[in-house]
């Protein structure tokens, strides 16, 4: 924010909204959150007991809010995350801000902007990838579903030819009782009119 006289007085007033936030914060709270102020808007992160705030302009993405404050996350973790718990005066880690200051110009930097832009067309290729994937797994399941049908169809054929079997082989026994029946017969007329 450029400095003038309304926007220091504008700047107190967000200090003491940013202040009253602090207090009204607890275990309950949202982890990721934006609450909007007139023109401007807070957007906080709140990471392993450690808030992060941020106050931009209400038109700032808030992609870009929420990235810097994971930025800060990141860093500040690496940096003070086991001292957190000890920390017994405010501004313990005051040193910390010149890598605020850092990350910020380059958030602002038109420079960060078309890094996102870069980010973004990778998560577009990625979003390709992820759309040919599934695609190809359709293709896959259309392929299982005829392979399915053909299944059935095999099924179906296999039954047929058990009742064909099953018709052949009562039709075979039949043949052949009829076949020993007439044997018999023939014995029993040869037996008679040979022998008698």
């Amino acid at each position: 924010m450029k400095g003038s006289e309304k926007m220091g007085r504008d700047l107190q007033q967000y200090q003491s909204q940013a202040k009253q936030l602090f207090r009204k914060l607890n275990e309950q709270s949202p982890n990721r959150c934006t609450l909007e102020a007139g023109s401007m808007a807070f957007h906080y992160v709140i990471e392993k007991g450690v808030c992060y705030l941020v106050l931009c302009e209400a038109v700032f993405p808030k992609k870009l809010a929420f990235g810097y404050l994971e930025d800060l996350q990141a860093e500040f973790h690496e940096q003070h995350g086991k001292k957190v718990p000890t920390v017994s005066r405010p501004y313990s880690f005051i040193e910390f801000d010149t890598y605020i200051q850092k990350t910020k110009k380059s958030y602002i930097d038109s420079r960060a902007r078309r890094n996102l832009s870069n980010i973004n067309t990778e998560l577009q290729d990625v979003q390709r990838i992820m759309v040919a994937n599934i695609e190809e797994v359709l293709q896959r399941g259309e392929a299982l579903s005829a392979l399915d049908s053909k299944a059935s169809n095999l099924s179906s054929l296999s039954k047929k030819y058990r009742s064909d079997a099953k018709y052949l082989n009562t039709r075979s026994t039949y043949a052949k009782l009829a076949a020993g029946g007439v044997f018999f017969i023939m014995l029993i007329v040869y037996i008679r009119f040979w022998w008698l």
